[in-house]
């Protein structure tokens, strides 16, 4: 009980200044996310689907590569985060002031932060799906549905927000090996995998089994987030997230070079593609790792890292713009032909020096980005 009180106390207090740590993690992992899909979507467009050869190559291999979805799962966290230190004041605030009252009653603060997650969720959901059909495999939907989900969990306690992020990683493990022997007994999946465009059932399995991003079990890391901020606070969660962030990467890695039979290929898999258990354990242990020795840098260098922190205050402006400036430069005018990693990285790296130039220079003169300014006139 001591140990809640004291993570309440010091939670609270960081939630009346803006933190530099999740503006410059999230900056870093869109970074990578745009390196990632610059790749991905330039060997689309070649047509080949080949990644290339080499320890490069197999490195930045957006599918199946080491760092594949590392840096979407980092900014999935960072969400979760965010949730956390949008939500704290509005549960510390509504418990302080009238802890006798009725919780869902008119004028609830608690009712008003629900209804703004999920004018936030909706927006997101629906927007990523009309962006869905110039950049297919966009998380931004599923984005959207973490933030629905959240407007029911942020006044949960941490057990139970722990609870739900197993069991969507276990849901997610578990259908990926019923898949596996339906297909080794001869038996089509397809109703859950492939149900139709348009459908009712098309999106909410397209939600929580299907897609690139599912809920199952992609709500694990947002989930995972949530608590991490429930304790930046303290003084002990920096060394506490790298070391179990560690640990987690490396048992992963131990357990899954294990494997011997395509069975155990699909149960200890740590490819994305697959969702298995040492996946979400594997990627949490790296987002967890990354955002510990990041967070320390920001704090530890503001001055050097002000850039970053300010690009991360426009992140959904700069995932937007990364969009519209691939399609302009490859898809429209023809400027970039589909070539090798080399080209990639160049294109991502070009985007990212204009990119953040212009962020910053937005976020000093402005504050709010764009996208951010629709987005929050929307959700509140």
């Amino acid at each position: 009980m001591a140990l809640s009180t004291d993570v309440d106390r010091a939670t609270s207090a960081l939630t009346r200044r803006r933190l530099p740590g999740p503006d410059v993690v999230r900056a870093i992992a869109l970074i990578g996310v745009v390196v990632m899909n610059y790749h991905g979507y330039l060997i689309i467009t070649r047509g080949d689907g080949d990644a290339g050869a080499g320890w490069a190559a197999e490195l930045f291999d957006p599918w199946n590569g080491p760092l594949s979805t590392r840096f979407a799962a980092t900014f999935v966290l960072v969400a979760g985060v965010g949730v956390t230190l949008m939500t704290r004041s509005t549960v510390d605030a509504a418990r302080g002031h009238d802890a006798g009252r009725a919780r869902f009653g008119t004028g609830d603060p608690i009712t008003a932060m629900r209804w703004r997650l999920v004018r936030r969720g909706v927006l997101l959901y629906t927007g990523g799906l009309v962006l869905e059909e110039i950049w297919p495999g966009t998380i931004i939907p599923f984005y959207g549905a973490m933030f629905v989900a959240a407007a029911a969990m942020f006044t949960w306690r941490s057990r139970w927000i722990l609870v739900v992020g197993l069991v969507s990683a276990l849901a997610g493990w578990a259908i990926r090996i019923w898949r596996y022997r339906q297909r080794d007994d001869g038996i089509s999946t397809e109703w859950l995998t492939d149900p139709g465009d348009g459908s009712v059932r098309g999106y909410v399995f397209g939600v929580f089994v299907n897609g690139t991003h599912p809920l199952f079990p992609w709500l694990a890391f947002f989930c995972c987030g949530i608590l991490l901020g429930r304790v930046l606070g303290t003084s002990w969660w920096r060394p506490v997230a790298l070391g179990a962030g560690v640990f987690l990467a490396g048992i992963a890695t131990a357990m899954s070079s294990g494997s011997t039979t395509p069975f155990q290929d699909v149960v200890l898999s740590t490819n994305p593609a697959d969702r298995g258990l040492l996946y979400v354990t594997s990627a949490l242990g790296t987002a967890l790792a990354a955002y510990a020795a990041i967070d320390w840098l920001a704090e530890r260098f503001p001055a050097a890292t002000d850039p970053l922190r300010r690009a991360g205050q426009l992140s959904l402006s700069l995932y937007l713009l990364h969009i519209v400036v691939f399609n302009l430069a490859v898809d429209w005018l023809g400027w970039v032909e589909p070539a090798g990693l080399d080209l990639a990285l160049t294109f991502a790296v070009g985007f990212w020096v204009v990119g953040l130039a212009l962020a910053v220079g937005w976020q000093r003169r402005f504050g709010v980005g764009p996208a951010e300014r629709v987005y929050r006139a929307f959700g509140g």
